[in-house]
């Protein structure tokens, strides 16, 4: 998640993407992503494992901003909401 391009960026692991979108674009829970008004996704990935999500998940957080720049481009250059997608 993120505010704006190259922006605050967030990352977390959820087990229901569309209601932690929801979430994060409603402020409906208090932390870091509404402080810093976290509300478009702009990148994700989907796991079947949630022991593996949550390892991908520490791998994104202790990499470099650069890195993770680099990953939302190469998923979304534009940085557009993908959560409107999920909304379709």
């Amino acid at each position: 998640m993120s505010n704006k391009r190259n922006g605050t960026l967030y990352a977390g692991v959820t087990s229901d993407l569309l209601r932690r979108d929801w979430q994060h674009k409603n402020k409906a829970a208090d932390g870091f992503s509404t402080k810093y008004g976290c509300t478009l996704l702009v990148y994700y990935e989907l796991y079947d494992d949630m022991t593996q999500a949550i390892a991908r998940e520490k791998q994104l957080k202790a990499g470099s901003r650069k890195k993770k720049l680099a990953l939302i481009e190469s998923m979304n250059p534009d940085w557009n909401d993908l959560g409107k997608a999920l909304w379709s």
